[in-house]
């Protein structure tokens, strides 16, 4: 039997209400994909162009297809290997994607998340749950129900508690329209893991594709300090120049890297799947913390890739 707090969640869905949504990436705000009205609210409350495509969260493979004109081929076997997880799918939209949902494209973006509480409230639902990201659009996501709280409030009807998100960073989005697939955002599957389903090599999306997606602006997921990327050769030297101007420096580096006196640190675990799971957090603490970021990236390599992303477009400045 559903928990109280789960039904009063539908009950929100239904009755055209924002929730948060913990799922395995970050946390979403959550509503129901088929009321346009509800929808439309999202993008109020994030501050999100209305032009921007929404995440449409579903159930199933079966709940998918009801939202999608084919899953087609490389589709399909995308879904049988990474349903439930942080794998979104763009496909042709069948007429149950409305506009609001789809930012006028004829695609739509599918997900079905790894989350037992996502899939309970999905299952319970029986519909589609438009949810991007439950933040300030353009802003640092967030991994946990406080971070939701903390940003948005009382602007969300309920919230969720998940405890904290286990992959950190968004899902991949693949465009599966075209042959070979379009690589278009790298998240909480590796590239390689998704070549290697396919037998091919992905293409590589540039912002000239004719598909919008979440998290394809140059600009995105930035803290309000300034945000810099070092290596580790030059985190020191570079902490050092910094302070001595007077800034708050925070460096978010692996455990062991050598700092000046008075610089700040939050340590990432040393492999790419663990740095990507506190990426986020970090990020806000560091706000918290000091006024500059020195962050050292991982290798590029399996998770290494999506977070490097997340942190080169959050060290930019529109």
């Amino acid at each position: 039997m559903a928990s109280p707090e789960l039904i009063a969640a539908v009950d929100v869905l239904r009755a055209g209400g924002l929730i948060g949504l913990p799922t395995e990436t970050v946390y979403g705000l959550g509503a129901d994909a088929s009321n346009d009205l509800a929808v439309r609210r999202i993008f109020a409350v994030k501050g999100r162009p209305s032009t921007h495509p929404l995440i449409v969260h579903v159930a199933s493979v079966e709940h998918a297809r009801q939202w999608a004109l084919e899953l087609t081929e490389a589709g399909e076997k995308l879904a049988r290997a990474f349903w439930p997880g942080p794998l979104t799918l763009i496909v042709k939209r069948s007429e149950r994607a409305s506009d609001a949902v789809t930012g006028g494209q004829d695609t739509v973006g599918l997900r079905v998340p790894a989350h037992p509480l996502a899939l309970e409230l999905l299952q319970l639902f029986g519909g589609g749950v438009a949810a991007p990201s439950a933040n300030r659009f353009g802003k640092v996501s967030p991994t946990s129900a406080a971070h939701v709280r903390s940003e948005l409030g009382e602007e969300v009807d309920l919230i969720l508690e998940g405890g904290s998100s286990t992959v950190g960073v968004e899902s991949t989005i693949i465009d599966v329209t075209h042959s070979p697939a379009r690589l278009l955002r790298p998240g909480g599957v590796s590239r390689e893991q998704i070549e290697a389903v396919l037998g091919q090599p992905l293409v590589l999306a540039t912002h000239a594709t004719d598909v919008r997606a979440p998290g394809m602006l140059e600009s995105h997921y930035a803290p309000r300090a300034g945000l810099w990327l070092v290596s580790a050769a030059e985190v020191f030297e570079e902490a050092a120049r910094r302070q001595a101007t007077g800034a708050r420096v925070v460096v978010i580096a692996p455990e062991g890297t050598a700092l000046p006196e008075g610089v700040a640190s939050l340590i990432v675990p040393p492999d790419e799947a663990g740095f990507a799971r506190v990426l986020y957090a970090h990020l806000r603490a560091a706000d918290a913390l000091g006024d500059l970021i020195l962050a050292v990236p991982p290798a590029e390599s399996g998770l290494g890739f999506a977070v490097r992303d997340r942190l080169q477009r959050a060290s930019k400045r529109d």
